[in-house]
């Protein structure tokens, strides 16, 4: 019976790895950043949208991870 219940909560744990898919889809869909403007403090969008994934990707990681991991 415990063991059940374990595999049913680490299933329902899996949904949160599809956050991970994220970061990667975000810049590889170049048409939406093709753009010179907005600039940000002198940056084009193209560069600063791409340097905001830097932390969105780290943030979404540390809670895939915080979500993921085995309190023991």
């Amino acid at each position: 019976m415990q063991q059940r219940l374990s595999q049913g909560k680490r299933s329902g744990r899996r949904w949160w790895w599809l956050l991970l898919i994220v970061p990667v889809i975000g810049p590889l869909w170049v048409p939406f950043y093709n753009q010179l403007e907005p600039t940000f403090i002198g940056m084009p969008f193209f560069y600063w949208y791409l340097f905001l994934w830097v932390p969105i990707s780290a943030a979404l990681t540390a809670f895939v991870y915080f979500m993921n991991r085995d309190d023991v």
